[in-house]
């Protein structure tokens, strides 16, 4: 990634070019993203081709201003800590699902080396997750805004990730290329049996909770509040992608099965 990428992506995300990657200009960054860059599925279902190369996620994400899943999400945001001088490992998960763990390649996270030697778990690409960084040690809880993790031995050298004890994916530890994950992708991206090609979502971190748009529902969290609004015509579902993510839209995504 290139120096006027680098500031063009630091413009999209609201954020300032730290002088050193050390852990706060991490936590910044990651919270920053999360604020601004949304996670959401549309292309599915605009027909727009999703595409993991590096000159088309730079297109997507920062010039034209859109969000995306955990490949799109994770692997830009890769590219971003690199050029900011950090060690950056991508490393392969499996979802948990109805308590069973999901394909090989289901999900992309970033584990990143930081000066002095700490690994961090960074994540902007799985909806709802923890706001800050994940210190990549087994065992000692962690609490972040979202919730209370922990990182466990899986077995075999993974490692689980735990939400309030729950776990969320299993990591494999071995060091990964984007182009390792164009299978899976294609597969979320056109499988029928994929949970992103059976409904719409568009969601963002909030100061004080989350606001999504899931399908014509408008979602706000807070804490422990939620609420929902109808979204009835094609125009407001537009209107609250515009609003609330800044995405513009010609027409509203519409689901095959629909």
């Amino acid at each position: 990634m290139d120096e006027p990428t680098v500031r063009a992506y630091l413009d999209r995300i609201g954020a300032q070019r730290p002088a050193v990657l050390d852990e706060a200009a991490l936590r910044a960054l990651h919270r920053a993203h999360l604020m601004t860059v949304p996670f959401e599925n549309l292309s599915i279902h605009l027909n727009e081709p999703i595409s993991l190369a590096e000159a088309d996620l730079v297109s997507k994400i920062i010039a034209r201003r859109r969000g995306g899943f955990c490949y799109e999400l994770n692997g830009t945001f890769a590219l971003l800590l690199e050029a900011l001088g950090g060690e950056v490992t991508r490393v392969a998960a499996r979802v948990y699902g109805d308590g069973r763990l999901g394909p090989p390649f289901d999900h992309l996270a970033l584990v990143v080396g930081l000066p002095g030697g700490a690994r961090w778990l960074a994540d902007v690409g799985f909806g709802s997750h923890s706001t800050y960084p994940l210190r990549f040690d087994l065992g000692p809880q962690q609490d972040d805004p979202a919730g209370r993790f922990a990182l466990a031995d899986a077995g075999a050298g993974d490692v689980n990730v735990l939400k309030d004890g729950q776990p969320q994916y299993r990591i494999e530890r071995r060091d990964r290329s984007l182009e390792d994950f164009v299978p899976t992708c294609w597969w979320q991206e056109t499988s029928p049996a994929s949970h992103f090609t059976q409904s719409t979502i568009c969601s963002r971190l909030t100061e004080d909770g989350r606001i999504s748009v899931s399908g014509r529902t408008l979602i706000r969290t807070t804490g422990r509040s939620r609420s929902e609004e109808r979204l009835p015509t094609d125009d407001a579902v537009l209107a609250a992608y515009r609003d609330h993510f800044g995405i513009v839209l010609e027409q509203v995504p519409a689901v095959a099965s629909a």
